[in-house]
């Protein structure tokens, strides 16, 4: 089951993430994961939330563009090489990788990850097949 990822454009300037975090926070949400990739004028907030819908309205209140994403979350061993174990069981699936992030993981020894994939399903599918634990 794909879980909800929010997708924020942020303006790239000093000051503005901490104006979008505590926007969360006043909202009473607690960022899971986070992702910020960057260009020269916007960022790009990638994020796992315990409370989307308060998520979403506290950032669109504010004007900021944001979406929400189904993503893929995935618990991994934490140990070298499981990520591109669970990588090589997509590829052998034909599924493309967009993008990945880790989770905060609570629980020793675990590794959780978000994928951005083409097809959510198939990914599940083969992941579980693999003996990976959907998140």
């Amino acid at each position: 089951m794909a879980i909800q990822q929010l997708t924020a454009f942020v303006e790239n300037r000093r000051g503005r993430l901490v104006e979008v975090t505590r926007l969360l926070s006043d909202a009473g949400v607690d960022l899971r994961a986070l992702s910020i990739a960057d260009t020269q004028e916007f960022g790009i907030l990638r994020g796992i939330v315990d409370k989307t819908d308060e998520a979403l309205s506290a950032l669109q209140k504010e004007g900021i563009l944001v979406q929400l994403t189904p993503v893929v979350g995935v618990r991994l061993t934490d140990r070298p090489g499981e990520l591109s174990r669970a990588l090589g069981v997509l590829d052998d699936a034909g599924i493309n990788v967009e993008y990945v992030y880790a989770f905060l993981a609570v629980t020793p020894g675990v590794a959780d990850v978000v994928l951005r994939v083409q097809d959510n399903a198939a990914a599940e599918n083969a992941l579980t097949a693999a003996g990976f634990e959907i998140m």
